[in-house]
């Protein structure tokens, strides 16, 4: 079997080259998204000819892959999506972001790393196979959403229908983690961080409304006022911080990689979950999020003028909600911490946080032996994702979800998703088709 084909990056350019930035339909239209299912077909003409497409909403891409049937259970799914969020124009970006430049063994551009890069690597491995006559042992499904960063509508209905059609995936492979350096602060080395759970999504209103008037002469509380107090009532410790299992057994596996004292402190912390939750929300940023349902305030609206007071204010929350908690006590709490009648609390939309998904299983093994032909050495550890995935509509009914991106990202890559000069290195890509080519046929 040959290895990668040349020309992942001059496809993926191709891909970024199309603006299919899903919180600008209405101004753009599905022009884009059509033209980037009809650039799959031109690009992996294999994938086009045997895998059967299905198409769920307007955006949904379903392809079956069918297996050999020589082994039982359900089949795999492999997940990812080809919207992009928007670009701020304010930005400075090296290279133009729907460019797709290539320069010096680097592909830049929106999409590069969410999820465009995710989603190519998956194509160029099962393309590689079926140009070698390979079947998978089971059935094999390609769920491509086209708008993941609006909510995932798309992917909701496809899990729907494999669940409506009685279809229980054994594994699912979505975009997440990704194979870093230094995981946390003190720990050495690289790891492939693993989600094996993922938080709750709920997006929040807070309007208040109040006299207008000139505001020569304010009243003690105005409607901005009241909102900004709720808001500021909010603040990081609105919820008790907790360890999930996820969190402990993140903690064990790196400190086997971990020398000198800080490999005992990992070991206790890992042994010692309220300890973790305790040292975690005191580190704050990151570690804190992994142990607390954490609210940001992301949007505020009031007033129509700099001298008039207005009627009306709001404030809108973006909040994720931590392992073990649901929506519903997330809500309530939220009530009792605005502590004011006068302050309407709306939940717009919410998502259950995740069951947790083992790490003890064959799925699980089998992403660890993939990682041993794609990234030699470099240990599979689990870890909760603080972020929303297509997956979250599979977990429901599918027992082993998993997410995670088998890319090497550095903390400016990281950095760089939904930000400034998204990019992703060409040898990153080809250790990624490496990866999901060794999964695919490990599945037996």
């Amino acid at each position: 079997m040959t290895d990668v084909r040349p020309g992942i990056a001059e496809r993926l350019s191709r891909m970024i080259q199309l603006p299919t930035v899903s919180a600008e339909l209405e101004d753009r239209g599905s022009e884009p998204f059509e033209a980037f299912v009809a650039l799959i077909a031109e690009l992996y003409p294999f994938v086009h000819e045997r895998l059967v497409l299905e198409r769920h909403t307007d955006f949904g891409l379903l392809f079956h892959w069918r297996g050999t049937g020589t082994v039982s259970g359900g089949p795999a799914v492999l997940m990812a999506h080809y919207d992009v969020v928007p670009v701020d124009e304010s930005d400075a970006w090296t290279h133009p972001p729907f460019a797709g430049v290539i320069e010096d063994g680097i592909v830049y551009g929106r999409g590069a790393l969410d999820d465009k890069g995710p989603l190519i690597v998956v194509l160029e491995a099962v393309e590689n196979l079926l140009a070698a006559g390979f079947t998978p042992a089971r059935d094999v499904y390609l769920s491509f959403g086209g708008n993941e960063e609006t909510y995932g509508h798309a992917a909701e209905r496809i899990a729907g229908e494999l669940r409506d059609r009685g279809i229980v995936p054994w594994i699912v492979v979505d975009e997440g983690g990704a194979v870093v350096d230094a995981p946390l602060p003190f720990v050495p080395g690289r790891a492939a961080m693993i989600g094996v759970g993922e938080k709750g999504v709920m997006t929040v209103t807070l309007t208040a409304r109040g006299d207008g008037g000139h505001a020569s002469a304010p009243p003690a509380l105005t409607a901005v006022r009241r909102v900004a107090r709720a808001v500021d009532r909010l603040g990081p410790r609105t919820f008790r911080p907790r360890a999930s299992a996820a969190i402990g057994r993140m903690l064990t596996q790196l400190s086997a990689q971990t020398p000198g004292p800080a490999r005992h402190l990992l070991r206790l912390l890992g042994a010692a979950p309220v300890v973790t939750a305790q040292v975690f929300a005191a580190l704050g940023g990151e570690p804190a999020a992994l142990v607390r349902t954490t609210v940001a305030p992301t949007m505020q609206s009031g007033g129509t003028a700099a001298n008039v007071l207005p009627s009306q204010a709001s404030a809108t929350l973006n909040l994720r909600i931590a392992l073990g908690e649901t929506t519903q006590q997330t809500a309530l709490r939220i009530r009792r911490r605005v502590a004011d009648p006068l302050v309407k609390v709306t939940v717009v939309e919410a998502s259950e946080p995740s069951p947790e998904s083992p790490t003890d299983n064959e799925q699980f093994a089998l992403l660890a032996r993939a990682l041993e032909t794609s990234h030699p050495g470099v240990p599979a550890v689990p870890y909760v994702m603080m972020a929303a995935t297509d997956s979250r509509h599979f977990h429901r009914f599918s027992p082993a979800v998993y997410r995670f991106a088998p890319l090497d990202m550095s903390n400016a890559q990281r950095a760089s998703i939904h930000g400034v000069d998204e990019n992703v290195e060409i040898a990153a890509l080809e250790r990624g088709e490496r990866f999901h080519r060794s999964l695919l046929e490990g599945l037996g």
